[in-house]
């Protein structure tokens, strides 16, 4: 299955920059053990980012968050070392200061998926 980027399946390292304008649903397809950085840069909205989650954490699990003063937010997510599958990984955003749960605003469908077994 193709990545964003329409190539072969990502190992090791991939990064996925996601910025205003862009699609708010994308696909990315790596393979297990691989680390996925993810750079959110500011909204152009009131909103800003405020979190990341898995829909299968024992797939590909959120390690790190972090936002910095422009409003850029950084998320590392690590997938598993040997199995595959797909994992939803949901990014909210939230008005500061208002209140009422933070909405989605962009999410990566990540696929994982195995070598071929030799034999």
């Amino acid at each position: 299955m193709p990545s964003a980027s329409s190539g072969p399946c990502r190992a090791g390292h991939a990064e996925v920059s996601v910025s205003p304008g862009d699609p708010v649903r994308r696909r990315l397809c790596v393979r297990p053990g691989a680390v996925v950085t993810l750079v959110l840069r500011p909204r152009m909205d009131d909103k800003r980012w405020t979190g990341v989650v898995s829909s299968a954490p024992a797939l590909v699990a959120p390690s790190e968050w972090g936002l910095d003063a422009d409003g850029t937010a950084h998320a590392t997510l690590r997938c598993a070392g040997t199995r595959g599958g797909t994992a939803k990984v949901t990014v909210v955003a939230k008005a500061p200061d208002v209140a009422g749960a933070a909405r989605p605003a962009f999410t990566l469908d990540v696929d994982v998926v195995p070598y071929a077994q030799q034999g």
